[in-house]
């Protein structure tokens, strides 16, 4: 699974041969840098870049592109290197006619990749304005281990700049030479290749570009300049004197004397850049819709395949319902029109010819409404079918709790995608349920509103059942985020002032999966609001001064999560205000909310929590239509994951968790 990394968040690396790639809007050049534990560059041959593009354990293109390939061998790379980072700069900035700035282009996109074109990482660098040259991401040794972090450092003096202040004393030389040598391969800079038309053909006719310094002189024989093949060295096999790619252990097929096509995929990459084919519906009956299939939508991999999956499924029911509520709805206002003008006479209001027209007005609109619920009807028959070969399909991140992948459940290696936080459904196709998917991390807290709710069957559920099934509903979050993250990546803390929820979060305390005991009482409330305030401010700092690493020894760099109950009794004014300020600035540094409350019995602030509550997505513990989507406008029915009754899944799940945490911290 890919993991999607947000400025300052960090992934480990299991490899040491790596690809990163990057794609941008335009063309930019692309550079790595080497760098010592405080993030200083000794000198300019710590600097892969286009006028030298081969470092120990480093390969970078010799062009300015819109795509890149850049070849990392973290085994390959010195004892004194421990930071590599990446580096993308805009040629403009060294006098090209494109954009001067990344704000006038796309953001761009980073890839960290396994040889075999797996993606490990990503990064979608944004924020970015008056900036020319940006620090990507890095790569950096961390207690004899690797991770990448992405850091979208951006400098509007350009790499000047970026050298200057990573301690190189040769800043401007470096960057001007940089300039040169990219100057030099403007002319041939390329922007991002065109879609292959087919799986099989992946070679193109070859171009002549023009001979460079960079491009060595031509091979004896060879009918004309050898294009670069991957890394930006030329293509060339033994006994032509082309040099060997850094890293791979082989070179790329070369022109035919013929001038025949160039393959210019790299020699041990499995894949290319579109992502392979989904998988190939069977064929159907004649007058039968397509069979469908699991993971039949684009992406990557296959979790992001049933990710867009689903999300196609639910913008299908949301159109289907508009279609046929806009279809009654026409057919109401047509009947209305219809009775009016038949009766708008007033020798046809009584008799024979009013009762006819009357009749006729609703033989018609029974006739179209009959019509849009056939179609409702037939699309909403291929979303069940396609639910029931989906629904197996999905990992534990996306599946309910009666899934039997819990069952085989292992503690990840990686963050996934997104997390099903229940199912979604509307009142004209109650058979059909969609996955409420939430992207990972978190972007907003949630609000599990514990106070009483009209419930769609008309039944009544007390305010002691409400806490209960609130609190039930919170632990169920919990410990589906607590499983769906690798091991020492995410700590749930909790606040329960007068111990009401001790038994809701037995499976919790019980098997040991939380940071510590709940905290009881306004001296527990105080202790853990101070803790994790103090940790939001220490990251913005270290985020904001450019050095991530200078974090207390010890620190904790994982994910945290919140679980406040029984607000707001045991806070005062003091505590409010930090609970306001972890939900304001928490989530940009993994510091995310859980609040299970009523609104009301917090009424007695007045308008100073309204900012609190409208920053939260309101989730509840019963099943409520309080979902609006803004895209038709649809009131969508939450329903919440319930675990099966008497099922033991979720201390199951909780158990392995701890004890994988407890490997990790030995």
């Amino acid at each position: 699974m890919t993991a999607e990394l947000v400025r300052g968040q960090n992934h480990p690396l299991s490899q040491s041969r790596l690809e990163i790639r990057i794609s941008a809007g335009t063309p930019v050049a692309a550079a790595a840098a080497l760098s010592d534990e405080n993030g200083r560059i000794h000198g300019t041959e710590w600097v892969a870049h286009p006028g030298a593009p081969v470092q120990p354990g480093l390969e970078v293109s010799r062009q300015a592109a819109a795509d890149h390939r850049l070849a990392v061998d973290l085994d390959a790379v010195t004892e004194a290197v421990h930071r590599v980072s990446v580096l993308l700069a805009l040629p403009a900035a060294n006098g090209g006619a494109g954009p001067a700035r990344f704000g006038a282009v796309a953001a761009p996109f980073v890839a960290v990749t396994g040889l075999d074109g797996t993606e490990v990482a990503s990064y979608t660098i944004t924020g970015l304005d008056l900036e020319s040259a940006v620090v990507a991401l890095e790569l950096y040794r961390r207690q004899g281990a690797w991770k990448v972090r992405a850091v979208g450092q951006g400098y509007a003096g350009g790499l000047a700049e970026l050298f200057a202040d990573q301690g190189l004393s040769e800043a401007a030389q470096l960057a001007a030479g940089i300039d040169e040598a990219v100057a030099r391969g403007l002319a041939r800079s390329v922007q991002a290749p065109p879609p292959r038309t087919s799986e099989g053909d992946r070679s193109r006719q070859a171009a002549a570009p023009a001979v460079g310094p960079d491009h060595g002189a031509a091979p004896q024989g060879a009918p004309g300049p050898v294009p670069p093949a991957y890394g930006g060295q030329p293509a060339g096999g033994q006994g032509q004197g082309g040099p060997q790619p850094a890293y791979g252990g082989a070179t790329g097929p070369h022109a035919s004397a013929g001038g025949g096509p160039v393959d210019y995929s790299h020699p041990r990459r499995q894949t290319s850049a579109p992502p392979p084919p989904p998988p190939a519906a069977p064929p159907a009956q004649p007058g039968q819709p397509t069979r469908p299939v699991a993971g039949d939508a684009t992406g990557w991999s296959m979790e992001e395949r049933l990710y867009n999956q689903v999300w196609g499924m639910f913008e299908d029911l949301a159109r289907t319902a508009a279609a046929y509520r806009s279809a009654v709805d026409f057919a109401e206002s047509r009947m209305d029109k219809e009775l009016e003008q038949a009766l708008s006479d007033p020798r046809s209001r009584i008799g024979g010819q009013g009762d006819a027209a009357r009749e006729a007005a609703r033989a018609r609109y029974t006739q179209l409404v009959d019509q849009a619920r056939a179609s409702l009807d037939r699309d909403v028959a291929q979303l069940v079918a396609e639910s029931e070969v989906v629904e197996p399909a999905l990992p534990p991140a996306f599946a309910r709790w009666d899934n039997p992948c819990w069952h085989a459940y292992r503690v990840p290696m990686e963050i996934p995608m997104a997390l099903r936080l229940g199912d979604l459904r509307l009142p004209e196709a109650e058979s059909i349920r969609i996955p409420m998917l939430l992207r990972l991390p978190l972007e907003r807290g949630l609000w599990i509103d514990s106070g009483r709710t009209d419930s769609l069957d008309g039944s009544f559920t007390d305010s002691h059942d409400m806490r209960r099934l609130a609190m039930d509903t919170a632990v169920a979050h919990a410990a589906r985020l607590l499983a769906v993250y690798p091991a020492g990546e995410f700590t749930v803390h909790v606040v329960d002032p007068a111990g009401s929820g001790a038994q809701a979060l037995a499976p919790l305390t019980q098997t040991g999966v939380l940071a510590g005991p709940p905290a009881q009482g306004a001296a527990g409330v105080t202790e853990v609001l101070a803790r994790l305030t103090q940790r939001v401010d220490l990251v913005q700092m270290a985020l904001r001064g450019g050095a991530p690493d200078a974090l207390p020894p010890g620190f904790d760099t994982s994910q945290q999560l919140l679980i406040v109950n029984d607000f707001p009794h045991g806070f005062d004014d003091r505590a409010v205000n930090q609970l306001r300020y972890l939900v304001d600035e928490g989530p940009s540094v993994g510091v995310h909310l859980m609040m299970v409350a009523d609104r009301e019995e917090s009424a007695g602030y007045g308008p100073l929590l309204d900012p609190l509550w409208r920053a939260l997505l309101r989730l509840t513990p019963v099943p409520d239509d309080h979902l609006a989507d803004p895209w038709v406008g649809h009131a969508w029915t939450y329903e919440p994951p319930a675990v099966p009754h008497g099922s033991e899944v979720l201390r199951e799940v909780l158990t392995q968790v701890a004890e994988a945490r407890r490997t990790w911290n030995r």
